[in-house]
C-alpha cells in the first residue's frame, strides 16, 4: 500500500471536496460531492452526535445513494449547512427523482466550535451560506489544517483542523477526510510525536517517529464536556452495498481510536461516514472488504494527525497550533 498521487480523499476518482469558512466567527463547512450519486453509510460511536439524514443510510432504507456529505462546525446551527448544499444541488438539477421534482440527499454531521475565540454574535445563521459556498468551491485539490469544518476546531491542548489521506490498494483507492475537534489529544503525553506515528508515510506529518515513552497512568487532558466531536468520511472506488459500506465505517473507527487519546467518549459525537463510488467491482468480497476496512482505518489515523499538523494560527486563537507549540 502507498498513498495516492495527492494523498487526499479526492484520489478516489469521481469525488471532489470544497471548503468555506468565516475567520471572524472561526468556523466553516466542508462538502464531499460526487460526479454522480454514491453509496453512503454511517457509524456513530460518540455519545453526543449531531446529524442530518443519517437514518436513511441504514441498509434497510429505500434510498441507497446520496449526492453529497457535509461536515460542519457550528454545533446544531451547523446542520443548516446541508440545506445550502441541497439548494445548490437542486439548482443544478441533481437529486433523487420524485415525480417531476428532484430532492438532493445530503446527510451531514456537526462538531462543536462555539467557544473558540470567534465572534458568534451573528445576525442570522451563516451555515446555509457556507454550505453553498463550499459546494461551489469543490475541487480535486484542497488545503488542510485551519480550513472548512476544521477552521475553528480545537482538541484538548491544541488547535484541531481538517485532515485527509489516501492509500492505493491494488485496484482499489481508499481515502479519508476528517474534521479533528477531539475531546482528547492527538500527540503523546507532553511531546510532539503523534499517536498515529506508526502509520505515517513519507513524513506527511513531520516524520518525528514514535514517542519513546508514555505513562498510561498519567491523566489525559480533555476539553469540557459537550465541546468536542471528530467527524470523518472514508471513501473508496469499490462497489459496496450499504451493508458493506457500514462495515467499512465501523472498521475505520479503529483509526480514530489509534490517533486520538481518548476517543469515542460519552461527551462527543465521533462518527464516520463511508462513500463508495462503485467504479471497481469487488474481486473477493469477504477478503476485499477486510482489506478496505483496514486501509480506511490507516487513512483515518493519518488524516487526523495531518489535520492537526497543518493547523495555522489566526487572530484571537484560544489555543496554540501544533507548529506554534513544537515548531515546524
Amino acid at each position: 500500500m502507498q498513498p495516492g498521487a495527492k494523498n487526499l480523499i479526492t484520489d478516489v476518482p469521481g469525488l471532489r471536496v470544497g471548503n468555506a469558512q468565516d475567520d471572524g466567527i472561526k468556523t466553516g463547512t466542508t462538502v464531499l460531492v460526487g460526479e454522480a450519486p454514491f453509496t453512503a453509510a454511517v457509524h456513530v460511536m460518540g455519545g453526543a452526535p449531531g446529524t442530518r439524514e443519517t437514518d436513511l443510510l441504514a441498509p434497510d432504507k429505500t434510498v441507497q445513494e446520496v449526492d453529497a456529505l457535509v461536515l460542519s462546525g457550528g454545533s446544531a446551527f451547523g446542520l443548516d449547512a446541508a440545506s445550502g448544499v441541497a439548494d445548490a444541488l437542486r439548482a443544478q438539477g441533481r437529486g433523487f427523482p420524485v415525480g417531476d421534482q428532484r430532492v438532493p440527499i445530503v446527510p451531514g454531521a456537526i462538531l462543536f466550535d462555539l467557544i473558540n475565540g470567534g465572534n458568534k454574535d451573528w445576525p442570522e445563521n451563516p451555515y446555509k451560506r457556507l454550505g453553498a459556498e463550499a459546494l461551489s468551491a469543490a475541487s480535486h485539490d484542497f488545503e488542510l489544517g485551519s480550513v472548512g469544518a476544521g477552521t475553528g476546531a480545537l482538541i484538548a491542548d491544541l488547535k484541531g483542523g481538517l485532515g485527509s489521506a489516501s492509500l492505493q490498494l491494488g485496484p482499489y483507492t481508499v481515502g479519508a477526510l476528517v474534521a479533528v475537534n477531539a475531546l482528547g489529544r492527538v500527540t503523546v503525553g507532553e511531546g510532539r510525536q503523534f499517536w498515529a506515528a506508526p502509520f505515517e508515510f513519507d513524513a506527511e506529518f513531520g516524520g518525528l517517529g514514535q514517542a519513546r515513552s508514555f505513562d498510561p497512568a498519567a491523566p489525559a487532558p480533555i476539553k469540557g464536556g459537550g465541546q468536542a466531536t471528530t467527524i470523518a468520511i472514508v471513501a473508496t472506488n469499490a462497489a459496496l452495498t450499504q451493508a458493506q459500506a457500514t462495515r467499512m465505517a465501523v472498521a475505520a473507527h479503529d483509526g480514530m481510536a489509534r490517533a486520538i487519546y481518548p476517543s469515542h467518549t460519552p461527551m462527543d459525537g465521533d462518527l464516520v461516514f463511508t462513500a463508495a463510488t462503485g467504479a471497481q467491482p469487488l474481486e473477493e468480497a469477504e477478503a476485499d472488504l477486510l482489506r478496505l476496512g483496514h486501509a480506511a482505518a490507516l487513512c483515518l489515523s493519518r488524516a487526523i494527525a495531518r489535520g492537526v499538523y497543518h493547523a495555522r494560527p489566526t487572530p484571537g486563537d484560544v489555543m496554540p497550533c501544533w507548529s506554534d507549540k513544537f515548531g515546524t
